[in-house]
């Protein structure tokens, strides 16, 4: 990027950006299960920063997750109807060859904490190893969602406790179903 581009302020490059037709497509990978406020955060965020993120759910036939592929990708969707330059898809394997066949321009990681760093920069390291033309950017999380994680979210929903400040209405009814 030039770099008296790079001397604007973020909402002056945006624009700029825009104007050119210089959009990104950010593949933002995850199980989510379920999305919480973090993940939605990420994917406002992203969205703003990018100008196209494409969710992707990952369909893991080794894990058992709370909520099935359908209903994640459902949950997904109705949480992200506000977002005209958000899409949902889900896929199967490895993160880098979902974002080359989705034409992605980089993948889009969440950072809560110095903890989630070093796994994180593992994975971003393997997919850079597996397709180097593909970046991984982290975004830190919004402090007020820096302790929210999809499994904490379910321990709280299963024993009773109040999540509607953790995870969309459609995700808070659908747990409360699964629990009760």
């Amino acid at each position: 990027m030039n770099s008296s581009l790079q001397t604007l302020g973020s909402s002056s490059l945006h624009r700029i950006q825009r104007l050119l037709g210089w959009i990104m497509r950010a593949l933002y990978p995850g199980s989510f299960d379920p999305l919480t406020f973090g993940h939605l955060d990420l994917i406002e965020r992203g969205c703003e920063l990018f100008g196209e993120v494409v969710v992707a759910v990952l369909s893991n036939p080794s894990k058992s997750p709370a909520f099935t592929l359908e209903q994640r990708l459902r949950q997904i969707e109705i949480s992200t109807d506000h977002l005209k330059s958000a899409s949902v898809i889900s896929f199967e394997g490895l993160t880098v060859s979902c974002a080359q066949q989705n034409n992605a321009d980089l993948i889009l990681r969440g950072l809560r904490a110095m903890s989630d760093f070093e796994y994180e920069l593992q994975i971003a390291h393997t997919n850079r190893s597996l397709a180097p033309d593909l970046q991984t950017i982290f975004l830190a999380t919004e402090a007020h969602h820096s302790f929210l994680s999809s499994s904490l979210v379910k321990e709280v929903a299963r024993f009773g406790g109040r999540i509607d400040h953790m995870v969309p209405e459609v995700v808070a009814e659908d747990l409360s179903r699964l629990f009760n």
